[in-house]
C-alpha cells in the first residue's frame, strides 16, 4: 500500500484549503489534509478534521501569563491548559501512528512542524512571503527536509537568509490553473478576501463616481450604507473569482497570494492595496511586484479625487510582466516534488 501525504493547512482564510486542494489534485499519492475544517468546503476531499486551538476566554489559561512557565522561544503559541490544543495534537498523534504518512506538509504552523519532526515524519514547510526570520520560523524551517515557497523565487524577501533559500523549492503559485487572456477587458474587478476586514460600500459608490465609464465588480464582502452609482456592482461572495477576469482592465485588491496568482495568471493589470498581515507577508509581496513593474502598489484605499490618475498609471503597466511569474506548470512541478520527496529522493535539482 503507497504510503500516504498529510497536509496541514491553517484557518485563517481559504488561501491554505485552496492551495492544498489544487497540489492534492496533481499528486500520485493519497493526501489527507489535517486542520481545523468546520466552514470550509471538504467535498472530495480526505480529512482529518482537528478541535480548534484559538485563545480561550481570559482566564482560562493563556500564553505565557500565569506565571507558570514563560512561552519557549521555538514556539509562536502554546498555550497552557488549552483542551483544544491538547486534543488536536494527540489526534495529530494517533493519525501519524495508524497511517504512518510518507511526508507531512505545513502550511503553516511551526508548532505543528516541530510536532511532527517529533513523531518521526519527515516534513516539508511551507514559508510564506514576507521576513520570516524570527527564531521559532528559522526553528521550523531547520527542523524540515524541505522548505516550501508558494511564490517565485523573483518575489522573496531580500533579508531572506542563504540557507533558507538554499532549502526552499519555489513552487511558484500555486492557486490552480487558469487560462491564459484572451482580450482586454474594460471593467474594474475589485476583489476582498475572506481573511480581511471588506470593503467600505462608501468609498467603492465615490470611487465608481470618479470613473463613470467603467463597470465595477466587487467580490467579497462589503460594509457600511450608501446609495450604489449604476456602474457599481456587489456580488458578494463568489464561486469563480475567475469568471470575472476576461473583462477586467484592472484588478484591485490585496497581496494575498491567491490574488497576486489571480493577477498573474490571467495577465491582468494589477492594482495591489497589501493589507496588514504579520511579517509584512503582503507588504513585501507588494513592494517586490512594484520593483519588477508588475503592479501598481498603493499602502491604503486612494482618495477619491485619485482615481483617475491611478487608473491611467494602471492602465499603463505592461501586463506581460505579471504574467511572466506564472507557471502553468506550476501545480504539477510542485506535486512531483512532493512525490519524489515523499519516495526518499533528492530533490534539490528541482528547485
Amino acid at each position: 500500500m503507497t504510503r500516504g501525504i498529510g497536509w496541514y493547512v491553517h484557518h485563517q482564510g481559504v488561501g491554505h484549503l485552496q492551495r492544498a486542494r489544487a497540489v492534492a489534485a496533481h499528486l500520485g499519492r493519497p493526501c489527507t489534509i489535517i486542520g481545523t475544517l468546520a466552514g470550509f468546503d471538504t467535498a472530495g476531499l480526505d480529512i482529518l478534521d482537528l478541535p480548534d486551538d484559538r485563545p480561550l476566554a481570559e482566564g482560562a489559561g493563556f500564553d505565557g501569563q500565569d506565571g507558570e512557565a514563560a512561552r519557549p522561544e521555538a514556539f509562536h503559541y502554546a498555550p497552557l491548559r488549552h483542551p483544544g490544543l491538547r486534543q488536536r495534537m494527540a489526534r495529530i498523534a494517533a493519525w501519524v501512528e495508524r497511517t504512518d504518512p510518507a511526508l507531512i506538509v505545513v502550511d503553516v504552523s511551526v508548532e505543528v512542524a516541530l510536532f511532527a519532526r517529533l513523531l518521526s515524519v519527515p516534513t516539508v514547510v511551507m514559508r510564506l512571503a514576507g521576513e520570516r526570520n524570527d527564531r521559532p520560523h528559522l526553528e521550523a524551517f531547520r527542523s524540515a527536509t524541505r522548505v516550501l515557497a508558494p511564490f517565485p523565487a523573483t518575489l522573496d524577501a531580500p533579508g531572506t537568509p542563504g540557507w533558507v533559500r538554499d532549502k526552499t523549492f519555489y513552487a511558484g503559485f500555486l492557486g490552480g490553473a487558469a487560462p491564459a487572456p484572451t482580450r482586454d477587458g474594460q471593467d474594474i474587478v475589485v476583489v476582498f478576501g475572506r481573511g480581511g476586514e471588506g470593503g467600505s460600500l462608501a468609498a467603492l459608490a465615490a470611487a465608481a463616481r470618479a470613473i463613470p465609464e467603467r463597470t465595477w465588480h466587487v467580490l467579497g464582502p462589503v460594509t457600511g450604507e450608501a446609495e450604489c452609482p449604476s456602474n457599481l456592482q456587489l456580488h458578494g461572495w463568489v464561486a469563480d473569482v475567475g469568471a470575472f477576469m476576461p473583462d477586467a482592465a484592472v484588478l484591485v485588491g490585496g497581496g494575498g497570494d491567491g490574488l497576486v496568482a489571480l493577477a498573474a495568471s490571467h495577465g491582468k493589470r494589477f492594482l495591489c492595496l497589501p493589507e496588514p498581515r504579520a511579517y509584512g507577508e503582503q507588504t513585501e509581496k507588494a513592494e517586490a511586484l512594484r520593483r519588477l513593474g508588475a503592479a501598481i502598489v498603493r499602502t491604503e484605499w486612494p482618495m477619491v479625487e485619485d482615481w483617475p490618475a491611478l487608473l491611467r498609471e494602471a492602465l499603463g503597466l505592461d501586463p506581460a510582466v505579471i504574467a511572466s511569474l506564472h507557471d502553468p506548470e506550476g501545480l504539477a512541478r510542485c506535486a512531483r516534488f512532493l512525490d519524489d520527496l515523499a519516495e526518499g529522493g533528492d530533490t534539490r535539482r528541482s528547485r
